[in-house]
C-alpha cells in the first residue's frame, strides 16, 4: 500500500498549509491514485486569488474647500484606490470627515468598505466598536453634570485604585470562543470597564438646543478589550492571506466568513460590542449616581466597527451607520456625531443612498498629524491657544496637563463639514447639543506612571 505524504504533495507544486492532513488523511483511506488523486487535489486546494488590476469604484461624499483639504483629500483618494483593489472588495465610500490613517493602502478615517464574505480585522483598528453614548439628565445645572462625570470617569494610563466587577453573564460568553476564552482578556475588560483612554476620547456636557435639557455624551472604544481581540484577528487574517491570497497588501488580509475562525471572529466582534456599550454605562450611571437623578433618556451607536447584511460586511472606518439594520438597538433612529469641544454635538437621522451606503461622517476629521498641528503653532504658549480656542467653556485635562492637538483648530472646520453633509445627502440634523464643556485626558503621558518612575529614581 503506498502511503501518499506531504513530500508528494509539495512535489506535484502544492504549497504547504493547514489543509494539507485532512487531504493526505483522505487520500491514504481512499487510496487515491493518478487520475483521482490530481482531480481530489484541484477540488480541495486553495483556490489562489489576486488583487483586482483596477480599483472598484467608490462614492466621493467629500470635496476641497482649501489648498489644505485639496492635499488631505488627495492622499484620502489615493489610499482608498489601494483598499478597492483587495479581492474581496464590492463597494466603498468616503466621507467628509475622511483623512488618512497610515501608509498607502491602509483604510482612511472616513472611509466604508464593503465586501463579500471576509472580515478584515485591520479595517476596523484596534480601537473596535469606537462609540459615543448620550444621557439626558433634564433640566439640571450643566456643571453639575460636567463635576459628576469628572469623578465618574478615567483617562489616561495613571494606575487606578478601584475596579467595576465584569458582570457574570459577560464572563460566561467568553467561553469556547477561540479569540476570547482567555483569563488575560478577562482580566482586561474587568480594569478597563469604567476608563476612556487617551487620544480624542472625551466626556461631553451640552444644552439641547431643541428643548434646553442638559446633555452628557462619552466617546471611546473598547480600550484593551478591543485592542486584545484585534491582534489575534490580524495575525489569523494573515494566515488566510499567504494561504489564498499572498499578493493581497498585509494590512487587507481578512478572515473568510464561512470558515471557524470567521464564525468565531463575528461572535467575538458582537461580545466587544457588549463590553464597550457596557463600558460607557458604568460610566453615565455612575455620574447619575453621583447627581441623585434618574435619566430621561439614552442611547447609543458606534461609528467604528463592522457590520453584516447577508454576505457582506460594512466596514466603517469612522463612520456613522445611519441605516437601522447596522443598529438594531438603537433608539428612533437617532445618531450621534460629534465636531470638536467648541461645536455642537450633532444628533441626526438619515436614509440609505446609493452615494452614502447607509452611513455619515463620524466627526470633523483632520487635515494635518497631530505633530504638524503643535509644530505650526509653536509661536505661542499652550496656554496662550488653550485659553483663545475654550473660552467660555469649562474644559478639562484628566492629567491636567493641555493637549493642544485636540483644540478646536486642530480639526476640519466643522461649518463645511455640515454643510457637506447636507450636500450629499448623509443625514438630517434634528437637534444640536450646544457645548458646555468637556474632559479629555490630556497629555498624560509627561507624567507617566514609567517616566515618574524613572524621575524617582534619578
Amino acid at each position: 500500500m503506498n502511503i501518499v505524504t506531504g513530500k508528494e504533495l509539495i512535489e506535484l507544486g502544492y504549497k504547504p498549509g493547514r489543509w494539507f492532513k485532512e487531504a493526505i488523511d483522505h487520500i491514504n483511506q481512499n487510496q487515491l491514485s493518478d487520475e483521482g488523486l490530481l482531480s481530489y487535489l484541484q477540488s480541495v486546494s486553495p483556490k489562489i486569488v489576486y488583487p483586482h488590476t483596477e480599483p472598484v469604484s467608490f462614492y466621493q461624499n467629500i470635496k476641497a474647500e482649501t489648498e489644505e483639504e485639496a492635499a488631505n483629500l488627495q492622499a484620502v483618494v489615493n489610499t482608498m484606490k489601494e483598499v478597492m483593489k483587495t479581492p474581496t472588495v464590492v463597494g466603498g465610500s468616503i466621507m467628509p470627515d475622511a483623512c488618512p490613517s497610515g501608509e498607502l493602502g491602509t483604510i482612511p478615517v472616513g472611509g466604508v468598505v464593503v465586501t463579500k464574505n471576509a472580515i478584515h480585522p485591520a479595517m476596523h483598528s484596534s480601537d473596535i466598536c469606537c462609540s459615543l453614548m448620550l444621557t439626558n439628565f433634564g433640566f439640571v445645572d450643566p456643571k453639575k453634570v460636567l463635576d459628576a462625570g469628572h469623578s465618574a470617569t478615567y483617562f489616561g494610563g495613571i494606575r487606578r485604585d478601584k475596579f467595576t466587577p465584569l458582570p457574570k453573564e459577560l464572563e460566561e460568553q467568553i467561553a469556547g470562543n477561540m479569540f476570547l476564552d482567555s483569563p488575560g482578556l478577562t482580566n482586561v475588560a474587568t480594569y478597563h470597564l469604567g476608563t476612556q483612554g487617551d487620544g480624542n476620547h472625551f466626556l461631553y456636557v451640552g444644552i439641547s438646543k431643541n428643548t434646553g435639557e442638559t446633555i452628557l455624551v462619552t466617546h471611546h472604544g473598547s480600550r484593551g478589550v478591543g485592542s486584545f481581540l484585534f491582534k489575534q484577528g490580524v495575525n489569523i487574517a494573515n494566515f488566510f492571506r499567504k494561504e489564498i491570497s499572498p499578493e493581497t497588501l498585509e494590512k487587507n488580509a481578512w478572515i473568510p466568513y464561512d470558515t471557524d475562525e470567521g464564525k468565531a471572529y463575528w461572535e467575538a466582534l458582537q461580545w466587544v460590542r457588549q463590553w464597550t456599550n457596557l463600558n460607557h454605562s458604568v460610566i453615565h450611571d455612575a455620574a447619575a449616581q453621583k447627581l441623585g437623578i434618574e435619566p430621561v433618556d439614552r442611547f447609543w451607536n458606534e461609528h467604528n466597527f463592522v457590520f453584516k447584511e447577508g454576505d457582506l460586511f460594512y466596514h466603517a472606518k469612522g463612520a456613522t451607520p445611519l441605516d437601522e439594520k447596522f443598529i438594531p438597538d438603537a433608539k428612533d433612529g437617532l445618531r450621534i456625531i460629534p465636531l470638536n469641544m467648541s461645536a455642537p454635538i450633532l444628533i441626526v437621522k438619515g436614509k440609505t443612498t446609493d452615494n452614502n451606503l447607509g452611513f455619515a461622517p463620524h466627526g470633523a476629521g483632520r487635515n494635518r498629524s497631530r505633530n504638524k498641528h503643535k509644530r505650526d503653532n509653536n509661536q505661542k504658549t499652550i496656554e496662550q491657544i488653550f485659553a483663545e480656542e475654550t473660552k467660555g467653556l469649562d474644559v478639562r485635562f484628566y492629567s491636567n496637563n493641555i493637549d493642544i492637538s485636540e483644540l478646536p483648530s486642530a480639526y476640519k472646520n466643522s461649518d463645511n463639514v455640515i454643510a457637506q453633509m447636507k450636500e450629499f445627502g448623509l443625514g438630517e440634523v434634528v437637534d444640536e447639543i450646544m457645548p458646555y464643556g468637556c474632559i479629555m485626558a490630556g497629555d498624560w503621558e509627561i507624567d507617566a506612571p514609567w517616566r515618574q518612575k524613572y524621575k524617582d529614581k534619578k
